[in-house]
């Protein structure tokens, strides 16, 4: 049982908490801590595990995609152990959006997939397996990392009616919306067969 009763204000608190988790730039200070240089110099400047493994160093690329899920995956448990589920689906969209667009950054964050597959596998974890499973396909497949985060983005809401998750459907076809908006650049370049493959500098 949640320790609060579940009102507004209650969830706005879970949504700042939320996004407060999602903002710490993980990628960026780690490449800072192990004087890899300045991250937003490097590559794309994006603030992801895609961009860190661009610094040459896996150990750096790997912790960001494990901080950069388990911030969404910490907001999501947090906020259902203490508030409930409505606050734990806010928290994690909120946390998500942190990531995307963090104040410490004038907004300008990443692309949000760890984050996206971190919280989803804390909201309902056989739709999070199988969106890394179908992260993992697609990119085995096309050797396209962008691609394999939006075929994954876009089978979420299908994965989570068919897995009997239909309460986190709206939620997870929201995500999956605002992960496309962010690799608009992408999906430019890879409809134009020029978006960079997997291990292409």
């Amino acid at each position: 049982m949640p320790v609060f009763e579940t009102s507004a204000a209650l969830l706005l608190l879970w949504a700042a908490i939320g996004y407060g988790l999602g903002s710490v730039p993980f990628g960026l200070l780690l490449t800072r801590a192990m004087g890899l240089g300045n991250l937003r110099d490097i590559g794309s400047g994006n603030i992801g595990t895609t961009n860190v493994l661009r610094t040459g160093s896996k150990a750096a690329a790997a912790m960001t995609l494990l901080l950069d899920g388990g911030k969404g995956a910490a907001a999501v448990l947090l906020a259902r152990a203490l508030a409930g589920e409505d606050a734990a689906q806010l928290a994690g969209l909120a946390a998500f959006l942190g990531h995307c667009f963090p104040i410490w950054l004038q907004f300008k964050g990443g692309k949000g997939v760890a984050t996206f597959l971190g919280l989803i596998l804390a909201l309902a974890w056989p739709v999070g397996v199988a969106c890394c499973l179908t992260w993992l396909a697609a990119a085995a497949v096309s050797r396209i990392s962008s691609m394999g985060a939006l075929v994954s983005a876009a089978s979420a809401p299908v994965w989570a009616i068919a897995l009997g998750y239909s309460n986190s459907s709206a939620l997870t076809a929201l995500l999956a919306a605002i992960v496309f908006w962010r690799h608009s650049a992408n999906i430019t370049r890879i409809l134009a067969g020029a978006e960079p493959k997997i291990g292409q500098k």
